[in-house]
């Protein structure tokens, strides 16, 4: 099965999910993620804003801001096809929505981060294998920008284990994550 395929089959079923459930799913998946060492003991994190139905991340970040940790989103740059990271302080009045409906920093709260000085990426995907790889929205952002950064900086993708699949087709330019939190297990992918 294609790529597309798969996309369009795994959204679909995320869809049907109602929002209590998507809820009580990214609860556990986020009780899960607090007890990996590289969450814990990471300062400077990148995590995605979620939509339609991907794994919730309010609780991961507001748990992260509490602990004073710096905390950045990326932003969608369509012109380019890349991503900037911008530091969040307070989400609730910082955020509005910007491409493809995702909230995004206001331009005033826009504090580019340097992504060389992330230590952890929380990484979103429509599917994922046991082996880390992803398959994303097909914009091919976040390929782009794991393929800049340090092989030493973990990544974790967070999905609902209807999003896990035995083997995803994958591309040379394809990065897998480290790690794959779902609401019923932990995978190590490497």
């Amino acid at each position: 099965m294609d790529k597309k395929k798969i996309r369009q089959e795994i959204l679909e079923k995320r869809k049907s999910l109602s929002k209590d459930l998507v809820s009580s799913k990214s609860e556990k998946i986020f009780q899960k993620l607090k007890t990996l060492d590289s969450y814990q003991n990471a300062k400077n994190i990148m995590v995605y804003i979620d939509f339609r139905n991907e794994v919730e991340t309010n609780l991961i970040i507001d748990d992260l801001l509490t602990q004073n940790k710096e905390v950045c989103i990326p932003i969608s740059v369509p012109k380019t096809k890349e991503m900037i990271l911008s530091k969040i302080i307070n989400p609730q009045k910082e955020l509005i929505k910007g491409t493809y409906g995702i909230l995004e920093p206001k331009e005033e709260y826009i504090r580019k981060v340097d992504p060389d000085t992330l230590d952890l990426i929380i990484v979103p995907g429509v599917a994922f294998d046991k082996d880390g790889y992803r398959i994303g929205y097909g914009g091919g952002y976040y390929d782009r920008f794991l393929d800049k950064l340090s092989k030493a900086t973990p990544s974790i993708g967070i999905a609902f284990d209807l999003q896990i699949l035995h083997k995803v087709p994958k591309d040379f330019f394809d990065h897998p994550v480290d790690f794959i939190v779902t609401e019923k297990e932990i995978i190590l992918c490497k």
